[in-house]
């Protein structure tokens, strides 16, 4: 018992072997592994890949985000079970070849020689033919006919009878070996060219991402990977003038740092641009340095002609901005104060918010002490169109007002008529709990169905659309006579007097008893005004439906809204008294475009009350600095991957297109023991298909040809089974 017992144990762990070699090796196995790559890639191709974690969850919801997020659903090709999976694919696949190519091979060179008589009856295809042609001639016969059908051939002598072995298409089983080798260095290459080599260093934890802002110079040696990193993918700005030879390689949510063999030097971007404003051209002019030797050399990087150097290839593949320095100007929208104040910025930067001389006091800068302004972008070109679509501009923002449309400034139609409106700057403002909304503006006003309207918008996420304010611009095209309407909207003095105008103007009107009517009125323009500056026109709506019953509140809102403009036009020539501007004509043609001035300027003032800001930042100057977005990588399975499509296309031709089909002749003397001879034929293939069939009826009809050409006369006896069974 003691002596079988390690016998027992090594007999087990030797079939437990077997038992995984046998699985591993499978063709169910391999079939189960691709299913799983198709599933996990249909999700890769569906689920939006390598976006902001913030992105997920506005999109999905906690919940779901965390489920998706546990199966790194949100960067599959590089999720540690999908990498698994590959590598156990490329097992399983190697596996196969090792099993499986050693036999092939060896049945490829194989004639099959040692055939019998007796096994010829076995064949589903085999005939019979007796001819008066000698062995010897026969044989020799035989041979060329099967040579020059591209056969290639071996014979046994056995006795008296001679075998002749013969094969071609033997190479359809090199399909097998190319298409599974394909596999496997495809997988491999793939896995070389992923994050893996790059994710295996932070798991074992010789390398760990960065999740902080810091300069590079700062960066640790944990989060710098080697310059002779085998494999990575990476990305680089560099901006006019400015020259870089590190790249930042994204992992997960967080970053590290790429040293390259070289620096580049941005000398020069150029970009070109089509009518619809989409880029024509964007290519950049470098230098390159090699970070041994020194030595320089000028290159031009274009869409889809990369540079490539020392194993490194670079690729153009966008453009940003390089650090462009604005100059803005702050308005306040808090308050009865109207003042303005310089603001100074960079792309990429922040500023502060304190105003450095403010009418009227502090009082109404306290709000601006805890804002920062961080400069996101700026673009120099907006290409918008203003094709007509039932007679309204095509661009929803300016179709609609910030209380009813979220969307872009540019929706484009079906027709066309771009236009450049200019410059934009984006920004956010953050408060002091890190709170913060992103802002867009316009520089320049953009014509609006004949009145001029500045574009601010706004939008509270990253993934949402900006919603748009549109401020009409006065005859200098600013927005200074606005901004003076909306401080005297705040002040109570200014109010008083536009009602009292207002009341006055229309004396005439009241008749008799028209001081009664002209206080009536002068209190109702007065709350009218009063309400409208505490909330705009939701909060009038909120007054009508507490104040008048739901049957009258239609003609009611239709009273106050005329009452309202009136009002606001009163309010206007105030407001521009202040600013020493002449008053508005009350008759003349310039009165229908005062009115629609003022309506405007009602709607984007009722609009203020939505906006998160207690200051507009409007562009003043700008300093473009264009630069370069780079992507860098170092692909060393890209040569495999190649070399693993030409073997699975020879493969797949292969297996497809090449017929393996062997011969099997059988030549003896005739058995009436004349000068004869008595032939059998078998031939087989791997795939019986209608081809194979008459390729086995002509070489049985040749075959009694060329016996027959041998014959002095008469026709040779041939007895065939038929592809039916029939003999």
């Amino acid at each position: 018992m003691n002596a079988s017992t390690p016998v027992q144990r090594t007999t087990g762990a030797a079939r437990y072997r077997d038992d995984v070699v046998e699985l591993l090796g499978s063709m169910r196995f391999a079939v189960s592994l691709l299913s799983f790559i198709c599933v996990a890639s249909v999700v890769g191709t569906v689920l939006v890949q390598n976006q902001p974690s913030n992105n997920y969850v506005n999109q999905f919801g906690p919940f779901w985000y965390q489920v998706f997020d546990t199966f790194s659903l949100y960067h599959v090709y590089n999720a540690w079970w999908f990498l698994l999976i590959m590598g156990f694919l490329v097992v399983s696949t190697s596996l196969c070849l090792v099993r499986n190519a050693p036999k092939m091979i060896k049945e490829m060179r194989t004639y099959r020689e040692h055939m019998r008589e007796s096994s010829f009856n076995s064949f589903h295809h085999r005939a019979h033919v007796d001819g008066a042609v000698p062995v010897d001639e026969a044989v020799e016969a035989s041979a060329a006919l099967l040579k020059r059908r591209g056969y290639k051939l071996r014979l046994r002598q056995d006795g008296d009878a001679t075998l002749i072995a013969a094969k071609t298409g033997t190479g359809n089983r090199l399909g097998y070996i190319f298409a599974h080798a394909a596999i496997v260095i495809i997988c491999i290459g793939g896995l070389l060219d992923s994050e893996m080599p790059v994710r295996l260093q932070v798991w074992l934890g010789s390398k760990a991402p960065l999740h902080d802002n810091m300069a590079i110079a700062d960066v640790p040696p944990s989060g710098r990977l080697s310059i002779d990193n085998p494999s990575f993918r990476a990305n680089v700005l560099i901006p006019e003038g400015g020259q870089s030879r590190n790249a930042i390689v994204l992992v997960g949510d967080g970053a590290m740092v790429q040293p390259l063999p070289f620096t580049i030097e941005l000398k020069k971007f150029i970009v070109e641009y089509y009518s619809t404003g989409m880029p024509r051209l964007f290519a950049s002019e470098v230098e390159v340095t090699d970070g041994e030797t020194g030595d320089k050399f000028p290159a031009k990087i274009e869409v889809n002609e990369p540079l490539r150097y020392k194993g490194v290839t670079v690729y153009q593949s966008s453009f940003d901005d390089g650090g462009s320095t604005l100059s803005l100007v702050g308005h306040a929208l808090r308050g009865a104060d109207n003042y303005a104040f310089p603001v100074e910025g960079k792309v990429g930067g922040t500023a502060s918010l304190v105003p450095a001389s403010a009418q009227g006091g502090g009082a109404n800068t306290q709000d601006l002490k805890d804002l920062t302004v961080e400069f996101s972008g700026f673009r120099p070109i907006n290409v918008e169109n203003f094709a007509s679509q039932v007679g309204t501009p095509a661009p929803q923002a300016l179709r609609e007002h910030v209380a009813s449309v979220a969307g872009s400034a540019a929706k484009v139609g079906h027709d066309k008529d771009f236009r450049n409106v200019g410059p934009s700057v984006q920004y956010k403002l953050r408060d002091a709990s890190g709170q913060a909304y992103e802002f867009n503006n316009y520089m320049l006003p953009v014509d609006v169905e004949g009145t001029p309207v500045f574009l601010n918008g706004m939008r509270a996420n990253p993934e949402d659309e900006f919603r748009y304010v549109r401020i009409p611009a006065d005859a200098k095209s600013t927005m200074a006579e606005f901004l003076g309407l909306r401080a005297a909207l705040q002040d109570p003095a200014a109010r008083e007097l536009a009602a009292r105008r207002f009341a006055d103007s229309n004396r005439l009107a009241a008749g008799s008893g028209g001081e009664a009517l002209t206080q009536q009125l002068r209190e109702s323009a007065q709350r009218a005004l009063d309400t409208f500056a505490t909330g705009g026109l939701q909060a009038i709506a909120r007054f009508l439906e507490g104040n008048v019953p739901a049957a009258e509140q239609q003609r009611a809102a239709d009273v106050v809204v005329k009452l309202l403009g009136g009002a606001m036009a009163e309010l206007r020539n105030v407001a521009r008294e202040r600013l020493g501007l002449a008053p508005l004509p009350r008759t003349g043609p310039e009165v229908e475009q005062a009115s629609a001035w003022t309506q405007m300027s009602v709607a984007a003032l009722s609009d203020m009350f939505l906006y998160p800001a207690p200051v507009l930042l409007s562009l003043s100057s700008f300093n473009h600095v264009q630069a370069s977005v780079f992507q860098v990588s170092r692909t060393p399975g890209k040569t495999a991957v190649y070399l693993g499509c030409l073997l699975l296309v020879l493969g797949v031709f292969s297996m497809f297109y090449i017929r393996e089909r062997r011969v099997w002749l059988w030549i003896k003397p005739a058995p009436s023991g004349g000068a004869g001879s008595d032939t059998r034929m078998a031939m087989t293939s791997q795939r019986r298909t209608l081809d194979f069939n008459r390729e086995y009826d002509v070489l049985k009809a040749d075959l009694a040809d060329v016996l027959q050409d041998r014959q002095p006369a008469g026709n040779p006896t041939v007895q065939g089974h038929d592809t039916k069974g029939g003999s």
